[in-house]
């Protein structure tokens, strides 16, 4: 059983900046593609971003383009999300999420969702205010 397990949530105003960490307690985490998703009150979870097993390919939302970073590091089992200029439509329950069966997580972007195989975190609240 894999366990994901996310951190760095927080509260901030807009234009600040938080970073997010993803612990995966898998030895073979270079075989997984692993991303962020989102979920905000009454809405749906939407895909925010993807990067593929080497952490060369990286994906993201239109929304998220040119503010978020997403990175790992697959010798601490670890993915990050760097959060630039936030807003309040930022606000949200951030989920971690590592796919064994998806090594690039580009099929995200696109709308489609992690594999059934896939391991979710339990998510770390994101507060924006203006």
């Amino acid at each position: 059983q894999v366990v994901v397990t996310e951190s760095g949530g927080g509260s901030v105003q807009a234009g600040g900046s938080l970073r997010l960490s993803c612990v995966v307690s898998e030895y073979d985490l270079k075989t997984f593609a692993m991303g962020w998703f989102r979920q905000a009150p009454g809405k749906e979870r939407e895909f925010v971003a993807a990067v593929s097993w080497t952490g060369m390919n990286l994906y993201y939302a239109d929304s998220v383009m040119d503010r978020f970073a997403i990175s790992r590091d697959n010798s601490k089992n670890t993915a990050y999300l760097q959060m630039n200029s936030l807003t309040p439509a930022d606000t949200a329950v951030y989920y971690c999420v590592a796919d064994p069966f998806d090594r690039y997580g580009n099929r995200w972007s696109r709308g489609d969702r992690p594999t059934t195989g896939a391991s979710w975190g339990q998510g770390t609240q994101v507060t924006v205010s203006s």
